[in-house]
C-alpha cells in the first residue's frame, strides 16, 4: 500500500516544518493533529532519511534537513515506508512463479507500468510546489 497512516503523518510533519523553523514535537502534533507516539517514530525515520534534523538542548526541536523545495512525496514515502510498490511481485528480491521468462505475466507487466507512472508522479513536484498549489486553490 502506498499511503499508509504513517505515510500521511510523515507528509504532515514535513508540511509543519516547511517554513524552516525549529519546532517541538508538541507544536508539530498540535498543528497537524499527529498523535505524539507516531510523531517520534516518524521523525526518527525522517531523520534517517536525511529529511529532518534533530536539534537537542533547551531550544531544541526539529527542523528540515533540506529545503522543502528539495523534498518530494517520493522522498518522504521512501523514508518511512519499506513497502513502496504496487504489487508484492514487484518487490525487489521476490520471485513470482507466475512471471517467468518463458511465460511472462501480463498482470505483472501492467503493475510495473502503473508503478512507474506513480513513482514518476511522486517525484514530479516538491513540497513547496504542492503547498503553494494548495494556497492558490
Amino acid at each position: 500500500m502506498f499511503i499508509t497512516r504513517e505515510s500521511d503523518y510523515a507528509i504532515r510533519v514535513i508540511r509543519a516544518l516547511a517554513d524552516g523553523e525549529i519546532k517541538t514535537v508538541h507544536e508539530i502534533c498540535a498543528v497537524e493533529k499527529v498523535p505524539k507516539q507516531f510523531a517520534y517514530k516518524i521523525l526518527k525515520k525522517l531523520e534517517r532519511g536525511e529529511l529532518v534534523k534533530i536539534q537537542r538542548g533547551a531550544h531544541g526541536g526539529y527542523r528540515l534537513f533540506k529545503d522543502a523545495s528539495e523534498i518530494t512525496l517520493h522522498c518522504i514515502l521512501t523514508s518511512v515506508a519499506d513497502n513502496l510498490y504496487v504489487n508484492e511481485c514487484l518487490k525487489e528480491g521476490i520471485s513470482c512463479e507466475r512471471n517467468q521468462e518463458q511465460t511472462p505475466c501480463f498482470i505483472h507487466k501492467e503493475c510495473r507500468r502503473l508503478e512507474e507512472i506513480i513513482m514518476g508522479a511522486l517525484q514530479e513536484r516538491n513540497m513547496m510546489e504542492i503547498l503553494d498549489a494548495v494556497k492558490v486553490n
